[in-house]
């Protein structure tokens, strides 16, 4: 009882700058792991961005179920047990897909199972708020198109990789903007939930996400050479933009 209270209150409770580092610490150990995974198997994870992107939506959906009472709050099912859980099925994805290699392509088994994990939680849906979805989405494409355009001259954004990272923060930045200007939901993590503090909106989040997103594409891009480490850096960021758009977009769309 006293352990399951110390995990409420510490890790299940809200963000806190405890927490947040405790998570890093732990994301760290994590990647060194998958690190040696990929060199082992010969993969650079970099060709995995797009094959994982059902795996993501299984991940976003189900905790976007369980913000709204459709599945049971569990640990497990919200953040950062959700990552664990997406995590340990991804790899178990990947390797079928290097044993099964020879016979398919590894992101063409990769994207269908995928795929078909996340048709379960997505039936689960009964109502969707088209309105807030075509907004969010409609914000989206705009800015990112925008970095489309910024391709023709820097470096920087020429790479389909480097933009889809950046469209999947954007799309992040999208979904909290709307759900907390627009449909009174609130920011959770530490340091956006200050800056919306002084400027009471999260607009701020575009130039927040924008900023350490780019600066850390272009310190991996400039400074990490290992193909491996620099394809793992790149898929970790997609995921974190990824991830919480899609939960956030489903959660929005479900609950309003």
């Amino acid at each position: 009882m006293l352990f399951n209270d110390f995990l409420k209150e510490y890790f299940f409770s809200g963000y806190t700058i405890f927490n947040t580092l405790i998570y890093g610490i732990i994301l760290i150990i994590f990647l060194e792991l998958i690190y040696r995974l990929f060199k082992k198997i010969n993969i650079n994870p970099k060709n995995l961005i797009y094959s994982l992107i059902p795996l993501i939506l299984f991940g976003s959906t189900i905790r976007a179920l369980v913000d709204n009472n459709i599945l049971q709050y569990n640990y497990f099912l919200i953040t950062p047990g959700i990552y664990f859980i997406v995590g340990f099925i991804g790899i178990i994805i990947l390797l079928i897909g290097y044993i099964l290699k020879n016979t398919i392509d590894y992101r063409k088994s990769i994207f269908l199972l995928g795929s078909l994990i996340s048709i379960f939680p997505l039936l689960l849906i009964n109502e969707i708020n088209l309105e807030a979805i075509l907004l969010i989405l409609l914000i989206w494409l705009v800015i990112s198109s925008l970095f489309l355009i910024l391709g023709k001259y820097f470096k920087i954004f020429k790479s389909k990789i480097n933009l889809s990272i950046i469209s999947a923060h954007i799309l992040d930045a999208t979904t909290t903007f709307v759900g907390v200007d627009f449909y009174n939901y609130t920011e959770q993590h530490v340091l956006p939930s200050g800056i919306y503090n002084i400027f009471q909106t999260a607009i701020t989040m575009y130039p927040l996400k924008l900023i350490v997103i780019i600066s850390c594409i272009y310190l991996v891009d400039k400074y990490i050479e290992d193909e491996t480490l620099n394809g793992l850096l790149k898929l970790v960021m997609f995921v974190l933009g990824l991830a919480p758009g899609l939960r956030n977009l489903l959660t929005i769309a479900i609950g309003t």
